[in-house]
């Protein structure tokens, strides 16, 4: 019994509160000399630039689905005027930072958790601290800066491409023009609309770098707990995504009352 409660209880609190106190460490490095700039704009162009592209086209297909389940939903009371608002408001409150998010984890977190666990397995970090390099801030923090800037940044380009999905899915269907639908589009959108949705992808951007890099440079037992670091990187970051994304629609409701109208 005491085995059982140690395993199930203990270990997963323990665990928990290890992760806690490493990304605690990591806001506190954030703003302590010295700062990795080049290593963090390195860092920036394989999280967010390379990002890019798989965004973009996951960002086209959600608005042209988007659309085409609007519209099936809308004929039904004659409003299909309001099909380019009601596929904004819900790419930029809700499906455009989610699916970001878990866009992100599944590709971000599985390349970060797989490259530190890699290195602790072959005893590249022990290198590092034996040259003088602050490893966790060099391999950990400039990791988190840079999923936490990428984040809104794809975010935005998954919003603007979905609107370009349902406007050609709607311009398919109906014929209506660029313009017309842009204005449709963004004539009850506010910018308390916008605003939460996007910052919100800043926490998640948080969760998927501490959650791989606490589970990569925890690896151990070889290059078999490589893949298990990576595969646990996208699991348990895409869990605590949607969990977290919760509490913060609750909270965006608390803020700002009006953006739940």
């Amino acid at each position: 019994m005491s085995d059982g409660f140690e395993r199930w209880v203990v270990g997963p609190m323990a665990g928990v509160g290890d992760a806690v106190l490493f990304s605690a460490r990591a806001v506190r490095d954030t703003f302590r000399p010295p700062f990795e700039f080049r290593e963090t704009a390195r860092q920036l162009y394989e999280i967010g630039w390379l990002s890019l592209p798989l965004v973009a086209a996951a960002g086209l297909a959600v608005g042209i689905v988007l659309s085409m389940h609007t519209r099936a939903s809308l004929e039904r009371f004659g409003a299909e005027a309001l099909i380019p608002a009601a596929l904004t408001l819900a790419l930029v409150r809700e499906t455009g930072p989610l699916v970001v998010g878990l866009l992100v984890s599944g590709r971000v977190g599985a390349g970060v958790g797989a490259e530190l666990g890699a290195m602790k397995v072959t005893e590249q970090i022990d290198a590092l601290e034996a040259s003088a390099v602050d490893s966790f801030k060099f391999l950990v923090v400039t990791r988190m800066v840079a999923c936490v800037v990428a984040m809104p940044i794809l975010t935005t380009v998954m919003n603007f491409t979905g609107i370009i999905g349902g406007w050609v899915a709607e311009s398919a269907i109906s014929g209506m023009g660029f313009r017309t639908y842009f204005q449709a589009a963004f004539s009850i959108v506010e910018f308390t609309d916008y605003l939460p949705g996007t910052l919100k992808t800043m926490v998640f951007g948080f969760i998927i770098a501490m959650t791989a890099s606490y589970l990569g440079i925890h690896t151990s037992r070889g290059t078999q707990g490589v893949g298990r670091s990576a595969t646990r990187s996208v699991v348990v970051s895409s869990m605590l995504l949607i969990v977290t994304n919760v509490v913060l629609v609750r909270l965006i409701f608390f803020l700002y009352p009006g953006s739940g109208k």
